[in-house]
């Protein structure tokens, strides 16, 4: 029974992670849609949602290599998954302060924004497939 129940918790865990991934992935979409006109489809939307859900919910909660002195490396998927996080998110939080505060960026952060994004969802994206092929 307790199996069952922490593998629910984790479950739910895993999914409000990923609904977080899709609430970054919209908002970036939002933002970077409304600077480029090109990009103001929702099929961009719901491929910056659908980066933010893969990513978020393989990259983060990664499982972690044992810790082992005589064979201490730097673990490439804790590392990757933390790069990660950190670039998707503040790519996230750019756009929303964009958003919210009605700024008018020039295009190069626009950019910046979008390269971020793919590069932090990425990088979650290739740690979580690593760790889980590991575990």
């Amino acid at each position: 029974m307790r199996f069952r129940v922490r593998k629910t918790a984790h479950v739910f865990e895993r999914l409000g992670l990923a609904m977080a991934g899709a609430a970054c992935g919209l908002f970036v979409g939002a933002y970077v849609g409304s600077a480029f006109t090109s990009l103001t489809t929702q099929g961009f939307l719901l491929l910056m949602m659908l980066l933010g859900v893969i990513g978020f919910y393989l990259g983060i909660d990664t499982p972690q290599l044992p810790f082992d002195d005589a064979h201490s490396q730097i673990d490439a998927a804790e590392f990757l998954s933390s790069a990660g996080t950190l670039c998707a998110t503040l790519a996230a939080l750019a756009s929303v302060a964009v958003i919210v505060l009605r700024l008018e960026p020039h295009d190069a952060l626009t950019l910046l924004v979008l390269i971020a994004w793919i590069a932090g969802v990425t990088m979650q994206i290739v740690a979580g497939a690593k760790a889980r092929m590991r575990a």
